[in-house]
């Protein structure tokens, strides 16, 4: 049986601490689906199309890797997509507690889908898409902290925003 796991995030933008999760799974399933998510009430610096983009240039790279898009209910992205686990990366000891709440949701909704939580490396341990943007909007370095591509979008956003 192929093991398919999905990757979901907003990804505005995608840092290389993504990255570095995605390369992880991808060494461990034959294939993930890196889902970009349309979340409605979440105001974000790229748009849908942007975020897939970005994030679909920044995977290139990884043969099994695939980006996908989606809205509504993860668990029936998942389902729909024939995987068995769902993806998520943990920074810190606060990221737990919300992101465990939502696996037993997952898993109350579909008991076949379990979540693997997977933890940042030691050099993204401390990397938010979030604050990628803010460090970058105030005139920080972030080059070593997102793809090229991303960092390219970056200074398109802001060289255009004044």
């Amino acid at each position: 049986m192929k093991r398919i796991a999905v990757y979901p995030g907003t990804f505005d933008p995608m840092t290389n601490g993504h990255l570095d999760i995605i390369r992880r799974a991808a060494a461990v399933f034959d294939e993930v689906i890196v889902t970009v998510s349309i979340n409605r009430s979440k105001e974000t610096l790229f748009n849908q199309d942007e975020r897939f983009r970005l994030a679909r240039e920044a995977c290139s790279i990884i043969s099994n890797v695939s980006v996908s898009s989606f809205s509504g209910l993860l668990i029936d992205f998942v389902r729909d997509q024939g995987a068995q686990i769902i993806i998520r990366g943990l920074r810190a000891v606060t990221d737990f507690e919300y992101e465990y709440s939502m696996a037993l949701m997952n898993l109350h909704l579909s008991p076949e889908v379990e979540t693997l939580f997977m933890s940042a490396s030691e050099g993204n341990s401390f990397v938010s898409s979030s604050m990628v943007k803010e460090v970058f909007m105030l005139g920080g370095d972030v080059s070593d902290k997102v793809p090229g591509c991303v960092l390219n979008a970056l200074q398109q956003v802001y060289s255009n925003s004044g």
